[in-house]
């Protein structure tokens, strides 16, 4: 339920930014395919008339350039954003982001041992209670002390 809140919350807030993925990724294959795609249709024909495979060669470079572009002015889009969220948001995606948390903290879990568990506990006491020992003795000495005069 927790693990719900948080992907719903956190990625309703923000916007994706999926451009940096964009540009990193190769987009060879997309123009491989379109070049599978014209050789088989008819103009493939035509096209070997032309020089065939090698006359689109240097339109590769342009054509992913635009691709990337194409793909990020999308992906900018808020419906975009939006059909991403709903997906995110779906029953089978958020079970297996569960399923995933669940196992990183089992394996978190599983690296405890009781001695580092032990270190761990205190380190915190250190950090954290450090003063409250100490200001814990000044008044416990005050208290002390003036139940003994009170009783004199």
């Amino acid at each position: 339920e927790n693990i719900d809140r948080f992907v719903s919350g956190s990625s309703a807030r923000s916007k994706m930014e999926l451009a940096p993925v964009i540009e990193k990724d190769d987009f060879s294959p997309a123009f491989d395919k379109l070049i599978e795609v014209i050789m088989n249709s008819s103009f493939g024909g035509m096209l070997n008339m032309l020089g065939g495979v090698d006359a689109l060669t240097p339109l590769k470079e342009p054509f992913i350039s635009g691709m990337k572009e194409s793909i990020v002015e999308i992906t900018a889009k808020d419906s975009f954003n939006q059909l991403l969220q709903e997906e995110i948001d779906q029953p089978e995606v958020m079970a297996d982001i569960r399923a995933k948390v669940a196992d990183i903290i089992d394996a978190r879990l599983e690296e405890l041992t009781p001695q580092l568990v032990k270190e761990m506990v205190q380190q915190m006491i250190k950090q954290h209670l450090g003063w409250l020992v100490v200001w814990g003795g000044v008044f416990g000495g005050l208290i002390g002390l003036l139940s003994a005069l009170v009783v004199l």
